[in-house]
């Protein structure tokens, strides 16, 4: 991946100077390759002897250009979205509306890619706790993730990443892959989405002002690290007593920023302590799988979950 500016949390990629051209982005970011797709074929044996190479029409594999690795088995009917369109959502947003391209990657070997861009849009909560609005433009070609444009917070002391989510929904805007990828009408419709951050902010603002007591904070982490999830065994039990005594610590001063006004003892002040689990202190087989995790994965529910508790409290 590539980025502008500080290391990112998760400390990958290349850094660039700001304001690159997309095509420097591309180059990287690791995203100067296409995704070709061929027909899946299959060998017939025959006894003794190589057999008929046969078509399965219905299906198609795709495949990076410059590696030829595999990507993905999909339908015959799979829309492909490239890795240069990512990119290029961004063009007329970077060049004309003062966005400003601040990481753009690949995960899992070219399987899903991403870019992240600042929107210019800030807010200070009490005790200059900064936070600054993002879009997340993502897909991947394995089938695990549509084409999603989402609008996203960055809290700056941390870095720490939260969806914006109004009236208990996610605003993003998703584009199923049997569908194509019209990035104008996705545009259109992420204008919505991003004039919902007064809102969004007010309502961090509220939960800034929400004081919390000690029986709250534990009642409100056991509620979101604990949900039963099925029929956990010991070892998931003890996965979430380990989760719950490392919230609870960030949470009462050692995480980052929870010394400030709109964090100490408040509802803000748990949220973050969640996401700040979620995006740094979350087990994890490595920075890229957190980072999956984190955006896309059981890490994304986790914070949202975070959200719409702090929101109850605060309501």
């Amino acid at each position: 991946m590539a980025y502008v500016g500080q290391t990112p949390w998760h400390e990958l990629g290349n850094q660039l100077p700001p304001k690159q051209p997309l095509e420097v982005w591309a180059q990287k970011a690791g995203m100067d390759w296409r995704i070709c797709e061929t027909p899946v074929r299959y060998m017939a044996e025959q006894a003794g002897a190589l057999g008929s190479i046969m078509t399965f029409e219905d299906q198609k594999v795709l495949y990076r250009s410059d590696t030829k690795a595999p990507l993905s088995v999909v339908g015959g009917r799979y829309q492909i979205v490239q890795p240069r369109d990512v990119l290029e959502f961004y063009r007329d947003l970077t060049e004309v509306s003062g966005f400003e391209l601040e990481t753009a990657g690949v995960l899992k070997a070219g399987k899903k890619f991403w870019a992240l861009a600042r929107t210019g849009k800030e807010t200070a909560l009490k005790g200059n706790d900064t936070v600054k609005g993002y879009i997340l433009l993502a897909t991947s070609c394995d089938g695990t993730l549509a084409t999603t444009a989402t609008p996203t917070t960055v809290r700056v002391v941390c870095n720490n990443t939260l969806s914006i989510a109004l009236s208990g929904t996610s605003s993003a805007v998703r584009v199923p892959h049997s569908t194509t990828f019209d990035a104008q009408a996705v545009k259109r419709q992420l204008g919505i989405a991003v004039s919902g951050w007064d809102t969004f902010m007010y309502r961090m603002k509220t939960l800034a002002e929400r004081k919390v007591k000690t029986h709250e904070s534990l009642n409100f982490f056991l509620r979101v690290l604990c949900q039963a999830e099925g029929h956990s065994g010991g070892s998931q039990a003890l996965v979430n007593e380990r989760a719950l005594k490392k919230v609870q610590e960030l949470y009462e001063g050692r995480g980052r920023g929870a010394e400030l006004g709109a964090a100490k003892g408040t509802a803000w002040g748990l949220l973050c302590a969640v996401t700040e689990f979620v995006d740094h202190e979350r087990r994890a087989r490595n920075q890229e799988y957190r980072l999956d995790s984190a955006w896309f994965g059981q890490g994304a529910g986790l914070k949202q979950r975070a959200l719409d508790a702090a929101l109850q409290l605060a309501s």
